[in-house]
């Protein structure tokens, strides 16, 4: 199609669509229909330059194990210009000989003036050396470990270092060859780049715009994959540290996650951090690193890798799993039924199944799993029993974080609460997951004056009975929600419908979801006005 000079063609998500000179970053958002959330950031890369001034440091080389790339250390050196000048030269090339010490792909004819003298070599240094000192019959050789040898090197000796996919190096053999050597171009070197929620943005001839990131979850990672579906619920991530080699997600730091795929951190590869300081983070890599044995594979980003690399600290991304998370808690048999069905998932009620039941457990627990056993059993239980709260995180962030936490509410829609004792329309509960020992309940949004009906409370670290969950059916001037004085108590949020916990029984649960806070001029901090 022909571009008019009142138009222009732009991308957006690999696209192409022409519009109007001087339309916007909404404007192409509506023609393109792209996948978006309002408010998340979108990626801008601007028309390449012409001319690329740069100079061109790292190359990427393909094997048929894998992939490693080189750094060049100084690309000025002869032996850095013949690299850039004939590296295409070395496709096809296979591995001529290994040792302990290095291997060596070639052979073939360079313009070198090969030394008569032993070198001394670190692990994964990369050089030119001529056999029997005959520059026709050069290899390219891989250091595997520090050594000295004869190798017949030019004077400039070492002039690139194996940066990432170093593991490769060892596990090369003589069947193994060079498969493609491509250049590694730095978007600083090529184009401007922005990332902006700003969608009054001006758009420009070429510009390609990207608005959303896809990631495939790992079939080896169903509890890691379900982490990821849980931070993502919203269809957003979160972008709370950016480094050049990652972006990561804080949102369920300490929230513990096993280890179950070990696998190289590809570019575009997504990690759970399972042990150590920041566990439950989730990191999506940049660039290609190690595998580690703290960081377990839960997926790999399949679209809008330029997003992760253009996202900025505090901004959020729209992002699309594949394939999409299976939820059956919150939700009716006859609701989730024929969704099971049109996938060939099996539904095994247990439970209450009257019309009014509601789902409040799912076995296997995760996505993944219930896919590859296409079968699932799904808990019901009387709608009477699923308590819908609303919480107060600005007023109580840390007791809030303890609330969901002890719940799962962090992770799963539907939490459940055992209750322990009632009296005069004091209702406790205690919590099954252990939570106390490395989550702090320190004294926040204590009531003043009077606790309304309804009203959660937690007993802080001011009381013995620490961590004890409370609801009141009447009004209180004097106690808190579980029975302590003001000082001890923090008021969480409150019950939507507190007639719910009438007739329930000590031994009973209850399931709880949380509903999304109704905001009012009226609402007083931590006390709202119902």
């Amino acid at each position: 199609m022909q571009i008019t000079s009142n138009e222009i063609s732009v991308e957006v998500n690999g696209q192409s669509y022409t519009l109007p000179a001087g339309s916007t970053l909404g404007d192409a958002l509506k023609v393109s229909r792209a996948p978006y959330i309002a408010g998340t950031a979108v990626g801008i890369i601007k028309k390449a330059a012409e001319k690329r001034t740069e100079e061109i440091t790292e190359y990427a080389i393909k094997t048929p194990i894998g992939e490693l790339k080189i750094e060049l250390k100084d690309p000025d050196s002869s032996s850095g210009k013949l690299w850039a000048e004939h590296y295409k030269e070395y496709e096809g090339k296979n591995i001529h000989w290994a040792s302990p010490e290095a291997l060596a792909f070639g052979p073939f004819e360079a313009d070198i003036k090969p030394l008569h003298e032993a070198g001394s070599f670190e692990a994964f240094d990369v050089v030119f050396g001529a056999g029997g000192f005959d520059p026709n019959n050069t290899h390219l050789i891989l250091s595997r470990k520090r050594h000295v040898a004869e190798y017949g090197t030019p004077e400039d000796g070492v002039f690139a270092t194996v940066v990432t996919g170093r593991n490769l190096i060892f596990r090369l053999s003589r069947e193994d060859s060079i498969l493609s050597i491509e250049p590694i171009i730095e978007w600083e070197q090529l184009a401007e780049k922005t990332c902006t929620t700003d969608l009054s943005t001006i758009l420009e001839d070429e510009d390609s715009v990207f608005t959303y990131f896809e990631v495939e979850l790992s079939r080896n990672s169903p509890k890691g994959a379900e982490h990821f579906y849980a931070l993502t619920r919203e269809g957003t991530l979160s972008v709370d540290v950016t480094t050049s080699s990652f972006i990561s997600d804080d949102t369920l730091r300490e929230e513990s996650v096993p280890y179950e795929n070990f696998e190289p951190r590809k570019e575009g590869a997504i990690s759970v951090r399972t042990v150590g300081y920041g566990t439950g983070r989730t990191y999506l890599s940049r660039e290609e690193r190690p595998s580690s044995l703290v960081h377990s594979i839960v997926g790999q980003v399949t679209k809008g890798i330029e997003l992760i690399k253009l996202a900025e600290k505090g901004q959020k991304l729209s992002v699309e799993s594949l394939p999409p998370q299976i939820v059956l808690l919150g939700h009716s048999f006859e609701e989730v039924e024929p969704v099971l069905s049109a996938i060939g998932v099996e539904l095994v009620k247990e439970g209450y199944r009257g019309e009014n039941a509601v789902i409040v457990k799912q076995d296997p627990p995760t996505t993944l799993e219930i896919l590859g056993g296409a079968k699932v059993t799904a808990y019901g239980v009387p709608r009477e029993k699923l308590i819908k709260v609303e919480l107060y995180p600005e007023e109580a962030p840390k007791s809030v974080d303890f609330f969901r936490h002890s719940l799962e509410l962090k992770t799963k829609p539907v939490g459940k609460l055992p209750v322990y004792m009632i009296y005069d329309n004091t209702y406790l509960f205690k919590t099954k997951k252990e939570a106390v020992k490395y989550k702090e309940v320190l004294p926040e949004n204590t009531p003043a004056g009077r606790v309304l009906a309804g009203e959660i409370g937690i007993t802080n670290q001011a009381a013995k009975r620490m961590g004890t969950i409370g609801v009141r059916l009447t009004d209180d001037d004097l106690f808190g929600p579980t029975g302590e004085k003001f000082s001890s108590t923090n008021i969480i949020g409150r019950i939507i419908d507190p007639e719910k916990l009438i007739g329930i029984e000590e031994g009973d649960a209850i399931y709880v979801s949380e509903v999304v806070r109704r905001k009012t001029d009226e609402q007083e901090t931590g006390n709202p006005d119902n």
